[in-house]
């Protein structure tokens, strides 16, 4: 597959089974991976940063709260994919030899310096929703899609809260309110289950 389907399949894949955000993304380092364990750490982000220079619009910094650096341990299936991206990685490595610029970064363009959020994210987002017939979303909106998948597979809030990094449970339940009518729903229906039979 091409370097694009690769890079699309890679981070999105991360972002929708990890709900990391994408400045989260941008900055991981294959430092940060421990893939025998399955873990993943947040350590960075990358940053715009106001600039009229190219290429000297961004840096990495350190996430806003305590809560932001944090580990997450990642699904089998996201695993495997990252050690195939990283095979293909170094091939492009080899390849690119001098020019290459060793950041560590994951998820890299074809010398090894960080992507580019609007060029080679989220334009690339938008054009894989439209090749797939799907609705036009924020890149943030995969985000919301796995809390929401979460939360509908009642994996318990303060979990969740933990995995997006938010700095409080209280956030986490206000903006993803819409997901627990229906659990609270068959959580009555087991009550009822339970007290009835």
């Amino acid at each position: 597959c091409s370097r694009s389907t690769t890079l699309r399949q890679g981070y999105n894949i991360l972002a929708l089974a990890t709900g990391m955000r994408r400045g989260e993304l941008l900055a991981l380092k294959w430092q940060d991976l421990d893939l025998e364990k399955r873990i993943l750490q947040i350590r960075r982000i990358l940053t715009r940063i106001p600039s009229k220079m190219p290429g000297k619009g961004f840096e990495e910094t350190e996430p806003k709260t305590d809560k932001g650096r944090r580990s997450i341990v990642l699904p089998p299936f996201t695993v495997e994919a990252l050690k195939q991206h990283r095979l293909r990685q170094l091939e492009e490595k080899l390849k690119a030899g001098p020019a290459w610029n060793d950041h560590d970064y994951v998820f890299c363009t074809s010398i090894g310096t960080h992507l580019n959020p609007t060029r080679d994210v989220l334009d690339v987002l938008k054009s894989l929703l439209k090749e797939a017939g799907l609705p036009n979303i924020r890149f943030h909106d995969l985000r919301h899609s796995s809390a929401t998948m979460l939360l509908s597979m009642k994996v318990h809030p303060k979990i969740v809260q933990e995995i997006l990094g938010h700095s409080q449970i209280n956030i986490t339940m206000d903006i993803y309110s819409h997901v627990l009518p229906t659990m609270q729903e068959e959580a009555m229906g087991k009550v009822n289950e339970v007290l009835q039979g």
